[in-house]
Parts: structure tokens; C-alpha cells; sequence
């Protein structure tokens, strides 16, 4: 059996790893960067299914789920680190 749809795989995966860290790097947003940790995560995931296919061990699909379990977590804990705001700049002291 050809390699070449697994090596087309992980190729792209790559290249969407790579994408996803410069947008976590540049930002601007905290939302930005919420999207690129999922795209990593997804990432890894598919990299697992890669492994997995490649070698035909059933063990990479187990880290799979973990993994997917992990950033499910993740990303919600940083949603609602968002969604509650950043600290307001404290009032500044009236002159008299």
C-alpha cells in the first residue's frame, strides 16, 4: 500500500500547524488565539490518526481521544477566561 495519502496528510497538517502558531504569535485578539490552540489541537489529532494509520497500532487513536479531551477543557477554561474581561484600568485620583 502507497504512503502518499498519509505523507499528503501530515504534509498539510504542517502547514496548518504552522498557520495556527503565527496566528497565535500576531494575535491581536484574545479570540484569535482561542482558534489557533483548536486548530492545534486539531492538529495533533489528526497527526495521532496519521501514526495510527501509518503503523497500524490502534494505541495513537487512545491518545487521540485524550488529547481531543484536553483541548475540549482547555478551550472552554479560555472561553470563559474571555468571556469575563480583562481588568478595568483602576480610576484615576481626582486632582483637587
Amino acid at each position: 500500500m502507497s504512503n502518499l495519502p498519509i505523507d499528503l496528510l501530515v504534509a498539510v497538517v504542517f502547514l496548518a500547524i504552522a498557520l495556527a502558531v503565527l496566528r497565535f504569535v500576531r494575535g491581536p485578539s484574545d479570540a484569535d488565539r482561542l482558534i489557533a490552540l483548536d486548530i492545534l489541537f486539531a492538529a495533533a489529532i489528526a497527526l495521532c490518526a496519521a501514526a495510527a494509520l501509518h503503523t497500524g497500532q490502534v494505541l495513537f487513536l487512545d491518545v487521540a481521544i485524550g488529547v481531543a479531551l484536553i483541548g475540549f477543557v482547555a478551550t472552554l477554561a479560555w472561553a470563559r477566561l474571555i468571556s469575563r474581561g480583562r481588568p478595568a484600568d483602576p480610576p484615576a485620583d481626582p486632582e483637587p
